[in-house]
């Protein structure tokens, strides 16, 4: 038999099944029209019937001519096996399928030799070039599928011819790469000095082979490097030395207002931005890796100069830029944050129509990202990239307010499905309290407080208010309703979180918020007025946290924190208007709220520290009512009553002082629970690396027992 084809195999796993049941119905449909012709009574070439007749001329019946006796005194045969109907059929459309092929076959042969008669000179040149055609067998196509084994001796041979193929391939590229060495970069280094396109292409390529060396791509390069000095060599060369190249070959054109452009008419601008989208990837993946701030700050200098290149390639911009905001998010090396900050906002500078609106948005975002894991560790970190991206929403204050108004408005939204969530109200409130939410107020505070102080718009002469002081009112009121959405005493420490955020806001604006009513309705919880129970529970972190555990509800440990932040939130919202004219009545409600507090109160150190506040609280009104004996001017003259005490230093009031005391007090606490948790660490981690260093002890002494119990056994 020979060998199948790939066309028939192809007939056979499409077609041939088809084909098959398409015969079979053609050859029932034929037998079933011979059946009926078979039905109809034999006749003669007159149209007379063959067989025996009666006297009409009809034909006899079988038995007509026999008695029942005679039949049955003839004896019985045994018939033979009939068979089936069904097998008898499938023999009949076998026979009918070769008898077919035998008469294509018949039919081939003989057109063959039509063709030699009619056209020799065609004959010949099949018969010269292909040979097969002529020399025709035929082939059953049932016969082929039976034949599995072949099938897959082909298949495991074609996919072993593929294989090695490929590893044939890989071997020449690797056979044809060229080391990466410090002679080849000290070549390249001269060729720097008068640089053409091909000698950059050529580093770039080298440059993006090193970089990528491990990661597991498909991708072959021409360079390979496996000498950790060369690489070091290569990454200076082409960090520090190819944007100064780049520039002798495409100057760049500087305007009035410093913004760097690239001349279009220079024959090299096509090449050299192919090539500079090529090394984007590179630099992207050295971002991803950085582990030092050096490292850093080179890739990100070598970044900017060549920058201009990459605003056309809006899509590399956007990942290129993505990949430094990550890392200012989520580095714990401060000089690290700094030196990205400072790109984003040099090119932020230069660029602002191409880039500012999305470092806006990816400093947003990144840092809200970043954020779900806070403690004492992490707090620095983000208020840091808190501070700096605020700055960044200053360099132009109407897109900043179009960035801050759609992130208020969602804050907004979620507030609003949060208290609409009556199908699931228990869940409802995690999307509001949590640590994305509150940083995220937090951080809107920050930027209205930076950039709508009325003294800096005075001192930066600003004729006009920032756009950003329309976020203020709606700003105030999602937080006052993310505040009031579960008042427990469970989440006081989120209060207090956003209470100063609000105190931030109104000292920088300078516009009054009622504060002082969310800071007084601790007072009435069951957290004073249900008796506290002792406890041996460490005391609470307020700064870091915005929600206590369960287990301290109700005890001592946890009232004495709250009398602490009830305190200093109160001195700090009072201290504001310490200066302010309308102090004496400010106070007047909060001290006779205090002082009736103190009667029923039975918290013999909270009283006496509440009786010091009320104190200082009354010898600042004193203060005030003195220095405004002598006014002239009535309260409907607001530019003399904002000048108020003006050059009168806020530290010096009666309550100032106080304040200063109280902050200083607090900073020594949080220094001190710093030094403690540290310490603590430290003993974990020792203590770790000690039961590490034991159970290697424990390994060690096992296989040395095990090799003695070996040796014994061997003698």
């Amino acid at each position: 038999m020979t060998k199948t084809s790939k066309s028939t195999k192809k007939f056979q796993n499409k077609h041939l099944k088809h084909t098959i049941e398409h015969r079979r119905e053609v050859q029932k449909h034929k037998k079933k029209l011979g059946d009926r012709k078979k039905k109809k009574p034999s006749r003669d070439e007159a149209g007379e019937p063959t067989g025996p007749v009666r006297a009409n001329g009809k034909a006899k019946e079988v038995f007509e001519d026999m008695s029942v006796e005679d039949f049955f005194e003839g004896g019985f045969e045994v018939p033979k096996e009939k068979k089936s109907k069904k097998k008898r059929v499938e023999e009949e459309e076998e026979d009918d399928e070769s008898s077919e092929e035998e008469q294509d076959e018949e039919a081939m042969k003989e057109n063959m030799k039509t063709l030699a008669e009619n056209d020799p000179d065609f004959y010949k040149y099949l018969k010269e070039n292909d040979g097969a055609l002529l020399d025709f067998e035929g082939v059953n196509p049932l016969d082929a599928i039976s034949d599995d084994e072949e099938e897959e001796e082909e298949e495991v041979d074609e996919e072993e011819e593929d294989n090695s193929k490929k590893s044939k391939k890989a071997k020449d590229v690797e056979e044809n790469k060229t080391e990466i060495t410090l002679d080849l970069v000290k070549t390249w280094n001269k060729q720097l000095e008068k640089p053409t396109v091909k000698t950059l292409r050529n580093i770039i390529i080298a440059f993006k082979a090193a970089v990528n060396i491990n990661n597991a791509d498909d991708e072959d390069y021409k360079y390979s490097v496996t000498d950790p000095k060369a690489f070091t060599e290569l990454m200076l060369l082409v960090l520090k030395k190819t944007p100064v190249a780049i520039q002798k070959l495409v100057k760049y054109k500087v305007s009035a207002q410093g913004v760097r452009t690239i001349p279009q008419k220079n024959p090299n601008v096509s090449q050299i931005s192919k090539i500079l989208k090529s090394h984007a990837g590179s630099l992207i993946t050295l971002l991803k890796d950085i582990t030092n701030t050096e490292t850093a700050a080179l890739v990100l200098a070598s970044i900017q100069e060549i920058f201009p290149y990459y605003l056309s390639h809006r899509r590399l911009l956007k990942q290129m830029l993505s990949s430094v905001v990550n890392v200012w998010s989520t580095t714990t090396e401060i000089d690290t944050q700094i030196a990205t900050f400072a790109f984003l906002n040099n090119v932020a500078k230069e660029f602002p129509k191409s880039v500012l609106e999305t470092i806006l948005t990816l400093t947003y975002a990144s840092l809200l990202q970043n954020c779900r894991k806070t403690n004492i560790h992490t707090m620095p970190q983000i208020n840091f990239c808190k501070n700096s991206a605020a700055e960044l929403y200053g360099l132009d204050e109407n897109l900043s307010y179009q960035v801050g108004f759609e992130s208020v408005r969602q804050l907004v939204i979620h507030l609003r499905n949060s208290i609409n969530a009556t199908s699931n109200a228990k869940e409802g409130f995690k999307s509001i309290y949590n640590w994305q939410y509150c940083h995220s107020l937090d951080f809107w505070s920050r930027v209205i407080s930076q950039h709508c102080n009325p003294e800096k718009e005075l001192r930066n002469h600003k004729s006009k208010e920032s756009p950003l002081r329309q976020l203020i009112y709606p700003l105030v009121q999602v937080t006052l309703g993310a505040i009031r959405l579960i008042p427990t005493a469970q989440f006081f420490p989120l209060r207090f979180y956003l209470i100063r955020a609000l105190i931030r806001i109104s000292q920088s604006t300078g516009v009054f918020i009622p504060i002082f009513p969310l800071i007084s309705e601790i007072l009435t919880s069951t957290a004073f007025s249900k008796p506290p129970k002792g406890s041996s529970l460490q005391a609470v972190d307020f700064e870091h946290n915005i929600k206590v555990n369960q287990a301290y509800l109700g005890t001592r440990i946890y009232q004495d924190g709250l009398c602490e932040q009830f305190i200093e939130l109160t001195s700090d919202f009072f201290g504001l208007y310490a200066k302010s004219i309308a102090f004496p009545e400010l106070v007047t409600p909060a001290v006779l709220l205090l002082r009736r507090f103190v009667k029923k109160s039975r918290n013999t150190k909270f009283n006496k520290q509440l009786q010091q506040l009320i104190e200082k609280l009354n010898a600042n009104a004193k203060f005030v009512t003195g220095k405004r004996s002598n006014v002239e001017y009535g309260p409907s003259n607001k530019i003399e009553v904002q000048l108020f005490l003006n050059d009168f230093e806020w530290e010096k009031t009666p309550l100032g002082q106080y304040v200063v005391v109280q902050r200083q007090l607090k900073e020594e606490k949080l220094r001190i629970m710093r030094e403690s948790l540290e310490e603590e660490e430290k003993a974990k981690a020792e203590q770790k690396k000690k039961e590490q260093e034991d159970e290697s002890d424990i390994d060690m002494e096992d296989l040395d027992e095990e090799d003695g119990s070996e040796e014994e056994d061997e003698e």
